[in-house]
């Protein structure tokens, strides 16, 4: 296999075969790019956010106008990063009709792009819409705002509320651990052992 210097081989966090427009609850996390602290800052252990920090947050309790079959969860804005939960309640039908496109061919992944109603659909969407406003904001047409990938979690709901729940409570918490938090620029490891 050939590979472009341009494009280098980038680790897949997915987990292969999962289908991320199913039913279920998922853990997103995004991080701004270069874990810039551009979207608040922590006092008192509470988030005050920034202009850049409002239009997420604005974007965030919007997405539901758009894609019709999920629910929002917990969420936080951290300096860097964002939390959240994604319920995808219902699955979504292809918009394609296989008689018109043949059985074989209604029945091929999408090719380009994310699945619609899907989680990285949804992320795509959120990290998108917001640059844009952000860079407007900046006057800074084009710059990066995130992070090229995210973490997602499927949430296990096979042992009842449990994981929801710690979930949950890491996201509600959050701001009152950001002086500990690896992700805080000021944040200074202890050496093991101590």
């Amino acid at each position: 296999m050939v590979t472009s210097s341009k494009w280098p081989n980038r680790r897949s966090i997915r987990l292969p075969q999962y289908e991320y427009a199913s039913v279920g609850v998922y853990f997103v996390t995004i991080c701004t790019h270069q874990r810039e602290t551009n979207l608040g800052e922590v006092k008192d252990g509470k988030v005050l956010l920034s202009d850049a920090g409002e239009i997420v947050e604005h974007i965030w309790k919007r997405l539901t106008w758009f894609f019709k079959s999920i629910e929002l969860d917990a969420f936080c804005i951290m300096p860097n990063h964002v939390h959240g939960i994604i319920v995808i309640e219902r699955a979504m039908q292809r918009a394609v009709s296989k008689s018109s496109l043949g059985e074989e061919a209604a029945a091929l992944p999408l090719q380009f792009g994310s699945p619609p109603q899907s989680i990285p659909a949804i992320v795509q969407n959120l990290k998108s819409v917001s640059a844009k406003k952000i860079n407007l904001l900046r006057q800074t047409p084009g710059a990066p705002v995130w992070q090229r990938n995210y973490y997602e979690h499927v949430v296990r709901m096979s042992q009842g509320q449990q994981e929801l729940q710690t979930i949950r409570k890491y996201i509600d918490d959050n701001p009152l651990k950001w002086e500990l938090d690896s992700e805080n620029p000021s944040y200074i490891a202890k050496p093991r052992g101590n």
